[in-house]
């Protein structure tokens, strides 16, 4: 029987007395990663993977009661079991294993199957009930490998240094802009940062991440020559007075969304560089058949056609609506 069931306060083990990921403060909370629809401030207690206490400090504060526990170690809370598990998604982002009178239910949290230099990998977990992400639930969602959007990352920065422009790529301040930072050549050129992107900078190396060297906008000065330089900004820094000093700079999002012509149009950016930190359609497949489940729960995103491809594979799969406490897709 699944151990896990949707409440008011989010996804909740009742045998264990703790929520998962839970969209407001409850007692004893269970946190996926540290974004910020996956994290609620003012709970009694928290358990988290140790890869990601650094990053999920700037979530829940300095006086949040954190218990902190090596992916794959194994809690014991009433009875049922608790484990953590690499999901691939951004630094310390977990999977959570429960297991109670012998029925293992996995929550994926958000993942991909991808790799990623900044995080630990994806581990398939054999389970009955997999209750999994869909952000990007749809056949038309397939990425192109890491190595080549890197490639067209560097390329484009390279059109515009021989044109004496600036290069500007939004991306989500964590997770995203690290990984892209992982990927870029130290030795082309500068690489300017938001404060917002640097402080995460600042977080992933005190976690042992290694990244080339950055530079805070704010540091650079007034007569700073930004013409040959990358600057790595949130997608909120558009269109602000922030953007000013780069001048007649190129503009580009590293988004999944970036797959599909109309979301690039209505982001206003010169480029558009597909790239996601969660799974993609084959992704999402193979990670459900991986675990074995015969029993899959699909959530946040675009879970009908999920369901539908699953239950013609002869999966038990139906829907479940988290209603996780905001939305972060849109940078996804």
């Amino acid at each position: 029987m699944n151990s896990l069931r949707m409440t008011e306060q989010g996804l909740a083990c009742e045998a264990g007395g703790f929520h998962i990921d839970p969209r407001e403060p409850v007692e004893r909370a269970v946190i996926t990663h540290a974004h910020a629809d996956h994290t609620a401030r003012g709970c009694g207690e928290y358990l988290a993977a140790r890869p990601g206490a650094h990053v999920l400090r700037t979530r829940l504060g300095n006086d949040a009661r954190i218990r902190l526990v090596e992916y794959g170690e194994t809690v014991v809370i009433d009875g049922v079991r608790l484990s953590l598990h690499p999901a691939g998604h951004i630094l310390g982002s977990a999977q959570a294993r429960v297991e109670h009178r012998g029925h293992v239910t996995v929550f994926s949290g958000d993942y991909k199957l991808q790799p990623d230099p900044t995080c630990a990998p994806f581990e398939p977990l054999p389970c009955h009930c997999f209750i999994t992400e869909s952000t990007f639930g749809l056949p038309v969602y397939r990425w192109d490998e890491p190595a080549q959007v890197f490639a067209d990352i560097r390329a484009w920065w390279r059109s515009n240094q021989e044109a004496g422009r600036a290069s500007v790529i939004f991306a989500y301040v964590l997770g995203k802009a690290q990984r892209i930072l992982a990927g870029l050549d130290p030795d082309q050129g500068p690489i300017f940062t938001h404060a917002s992107v640097e402080e995460m900078n600042r977080r992933y190396r005190m976690s042992g991440v290694g990244l080339p060297n950055t530079t805070p906008v704010e540091a650079a000065g007034k007569k700073a020559d930004f013409s040959r330089a990358i600057i790595l900004a949130p997608p909120s820094a558009r269109h602000t007075n922030w953007m000013r000093p780069f001048g007649a700079c190129s503009t580009a999002l590293a988004s999944g969304w970036m797959r599909l012509r109309g979301p690039r149009r209505r982001r206003g950016v010169d480029r558009g560089f597909v790239l996601s930190d969660h799974a993609d359609w084959p992704g999402l497949m193979e990670a459900v058949a991986a675990t074995g489940a015969g029993d899959v729960r699909v959530t946040h995103g675009t879970i009908d056609p999920v369901v539908r491809v699953l239950r013609e594979k002869g999966i038990a799969a139906q829907p479940l609506q988290a209603g996780f406490a905001g939305n972060e897709t849109t940078e996804d």
